[in-house]
């Protein structure tokens, strides 16, 4: 403590051990003691007391697609984590579609690199891709520092990044597992989804339908299948169908490495309340029914679901026509997921504890990132995310910080607002007023 320069000091501080009045103490970039709520500040260190707003580590949002070089107009790094600081999000994974060119080569990565630099308002690292035609690429990406590698088992939506058949899907994770890599999934069986109807048009029911649980349910048991013959380890994501519930169990007790992620919008929106035209709500898989959200929500009650992400996924708004067949398939939340889940999950009986595990604790630890990232302890980044939990807003569009503010929370109020948000020990936001970008950009190494 006696080192310290900062002391940031509430009644109400989420730590691993649980929630404290608590001085958290800061020096440089990191935590340097959790100290009692009263403990004296030391000459020369300045105290930040936010009273009783609820002091949390700053979320770790490993699914975001940036979409930067390339297609910029859709996003980019100075937008997408303005919006994440503005939501108390300190680090995400950038994910490796959607930009031009994809992160599918070192070179690619190095190019993403150079542009994110000077851009990031926080902590940013990458997910590499596993293309059909890239097995080669993998290890050197692997050792360049990419946090692991995403497939698509069923078309992604851009010609740059092709889906794995079976077979390639072998010989990716074949690769992978031999360097004690992750393989990341969006787990939907193509022809699954080409039996499903195909109807078009602006009828969300009609899109449900073309998108049904058994695709998800298939790719997944496929994926298992394979992990396990490898020993190879695998995480789902985006999870939306409750059907592929028990099988990830099975999986787990018979000692398949696997995880499982879902979103916000699973978890708060629903199939029955989306109107008909209203693509804000496309995503893939859909935003399903209410009763397989009670669902999600039982797994992450007892572990079956390990984290929430937003798969944050904007585009310009002319790609979200009224024809849910053609509409870009994507929800932009990054600012909002954290207030989001906490307004249901407080209704369904959970505390503000359960929220950091899912969006900060598990994600760091998905990605290797938990002895700095995703928690309030010694030793840890000085991430942090000020929070009043009781206090509500309406989602005004206009207020957003995405570069296009289109999305399906439009008009809904929501508990918890973010007063400031901290990156390394230096506040980046507070009260929608940013700094100069402060991120870094992080290695798997």
């Amino acid at each position: 403590m006696s080192e310290a320069e900062l002391v940031l000091r509430s009644t109400r501080v989420i730590t691993p051990e649980g929630t404290r009045a608590a001085s958290v103490a800061v020096s440089g970039e990191r935590i340097t003691a959790v100290l009692p709520y009263d403990a004296p500040v030391p000459a020369g260190a300045r105290l930040e007391d936010v009273g009783d707003h609820v002091v949390l580590p700053g979320l770790v949002d490993t699914h975001v697609h940036v979409n930067d070089p390339g297609r910029t107009e859709w996003e980019g790094f100075w937008t997408a984590t303005r919006a994440a600081a503005a939501g108390g999000v300190t680090t995400l994974v950038d994910m490796p579609l959607n930009s031009l060119p994809p992160t599918t080569t070192v070179d690619h990565l190095h190019t993403k690199q150079k542009v994110a630099a000077d851009k990031a308002h926080i902590d940013v690292g990458f997910w590499g891709g596993a293309l059909p035609d890239n097995v080669g690429d993998l290890r050197p990406l692997h050792e360049a520092g990419v946090f692991g590698f995403k497939a698509f088992l069923s078309p992604s939506g851009v010609d740059e990044f092709p889906h794995l058949d079976q077979e390639q899907l072998a010989r990716s994770l074949a690769e992978i597992a031999g360097f004690g890599g992750l393989l990341i999934v969006h787990a939907e069986d193509p022809h699954h989804l080409a039996a499903a109807p195909q109807q078009g048009g602006p009828k969300y029911a009609h899109f449900l339908a073309s998108r049904p649980r058994d695709a998800e349910d298939t790719a997944i048991a496929a994926l298992i299948a394979q992990a396990k013959r490898l020993d190879a380890r695998v995480h789902v994501l985006h999870l939306s169908s409750s059907d592929a519930l028990p099988l990830i169990a099975e999986a787990r007790a018979d000692g398949v490495r696997v995880t499982v992620e879902t979103c916000p919008h699973y978890l708060t929106l629903t199939a029955e309340e989306v109107p008909d035209g209203a693509s804000e709500f496309k995503c893939c898989p859909p935003i399903r029914e209410a009763a397989n959200q009670d669902l999600l929500w039982q797994a992450l009650a007892d572990g079956t679901i390990d984290c929430v992400v937003t798969d944050h996924s904007p585009s310009t708004a002319d790609l979200k026509t009224d024809d849910f067949a053609t509409a870009w398939g994507g929800i932009s939340g990054l600012q909002l997921s954290l207030s989001a889940v906490w307004t249901e999950a407080r209704k369904r009986g959970h505390g503000l504890e359960d929220v950091v595990r899912w969006m900060s604790s598990n994600t760091a630890r998905l990605v290797g990132l938990d002895t700095r990232k995703g928690a309030i302890a010694e030793g840890h980044d000085a991430d942090f995310a000020v929070l009043a939990p009781d206090e509500t807003f309406t989602v005004d569009p206009a207020a957003l910080q995405h570069r296009n503010r289109v999305t399906a929370y439009a008009g809904k109020t929501l508990y918890g607002v973010v007063k400031s948000t901290w990156l390394r020990g230096r506040r980046i936001v507070a009260d929608g007023a940013f700094t100069e970008p402060k991120g870094q950009l992080l290695s798997r190494t």
